[in-house]
Order: structure tokens, then sequence, then C-alpha cells
């Protein structure tokens, strides 16, 4: 058991080095336009399935009360949370809509739409970032090796891995990196070095 456990760690490890040294300008471009939306008076739609719907409200918590330092809440929002909403919508219409129905009713130009799916094809994210691209907002995609999500966001991030845990490890890396760099450049007073 335990070189089971030394493997996944090194696993790990591996491809989160491989993610980031990947998507090095991705990462400093996303944390600039993410710092503009907000800045801006805008706000962030996060969303996913699964183990990425938790990521979408972890990261989404992140932004509106606090990362690493004490500051104003930033305006971020997970679809993945009213539970009325997402149980009416699947009832009523279909499953794929949830999202979709979300980010036409909430999302302004310039907002950005930031979509989870480590397949890159889950419909729903992908009929959701469709609908963002056509109302003015910027997508923003997390994926593995591509998909769909790749395709259509304006930028993405994908993850050297077939392994769902391991993209998912990446991601929510990812996602605090940005929360990180975020609060820097939003708060660079605050910043203790």
């Amino acid at each position: 058991m335990q070189d089971i456990v030394l493997q996944i760690l090194k696993d790990s490890i591996q491809v989160k080095e491989a993610c980031i040294h990947q998507n090095m300008n991705v990462i400093i471009e996303a944390a600039q336009k993410i710092a503009q939306c907000v800045s801006n008076g805008n706000k962030v739609l996060i969303f996913g399935n699964g183990g990425s719907a938790a990521d979408a409200q972890h990261i989404a918590a992140e932004f509106i009360n606090r990362f690493q330092m004490e500051r104003p809440p930033l305006a971020a929002i997970a679809l993945t949370t009213d539970t009325s909403v997402i149980t009416s919508i699947g009832n009523d219409y279909h499953f794929n809509e949830i999202f979709l129905k979300q980010v036409q009713a909430l999302g302004r130009p310039n907002d950005i739409a930031w979509g989870i799916s480590t397949s890159g094809n889950s419909k729903n994210v992908v009929l959701a970032m469709e609908a963002a691209k056509s109302q003015g907002l910027y997508t923003l995609g997390f994926t593995g090796y591509g998909g769909r999500l790749a395709e259509i966001s304006d930028l993405v991030f994908t993850v050297p891995s077939k392994v769902t845990a391991r993209i998912q490890e990446s991601h929510i890396t990812l996602g605090h990196i940005l929360c990180d760099l975020l609060e820097r450049h939003l708060f660079p007073e605050k910043v203790v070095v």
C-alpha cells in the first residue's frame, strides 16, 4: 500500500508540474483577465459537474470570502449550488440546460464564464459556454486534453492526463494559483513578503 500511495503522489506531482509549465502564459493571461473583470464591476460565473462542481463552489468561495489576505469580496457565482433552479430546469427541460439557463439569466457582457469539464465534452458545460460567447461573456475553460470545451473557450487550460483524479487535482491547483495572483494584482498593498 505504501508503494501505491507514493506512486499516486509522484503521478500527481508530475501532472501538476507539466500542467503549470504548459500553461504558464495562459495562467498569467487569465489572472489579468479576471482582475480586469472584477475590478470593472463584472462577475465570474463558474460551473461543472461532480468534482468539477465542487471545484466551482470552492473557487467561488475563495473569491467572495478570501483566499490568503483580508480584502473586499470579489464577485463570483458557482452555478452548481441552487438546487431548486437546477432541479426545476432538469425536470422541466433537460439536465443539459442547467447551466445554459443560468448563464442566459445572469450573464452580462464582459462577465467571465468559467466552465470546468475533465473530458471537455460535458454537454451542459459546452452549451452554457456557447451561450456565454453569444452573450458577450469572456470564456475560460478548464479541461483535460481538450474536447469541445477547448475549441470554444477564449482561453483554455488543458491538463496532460487521462486520469480524472489527476486532472481535478491540477484544476484546483490552477484555481488556487489564479486566486493568489488575483489578490496580489488587485491588492498589492496587502501582500505580505
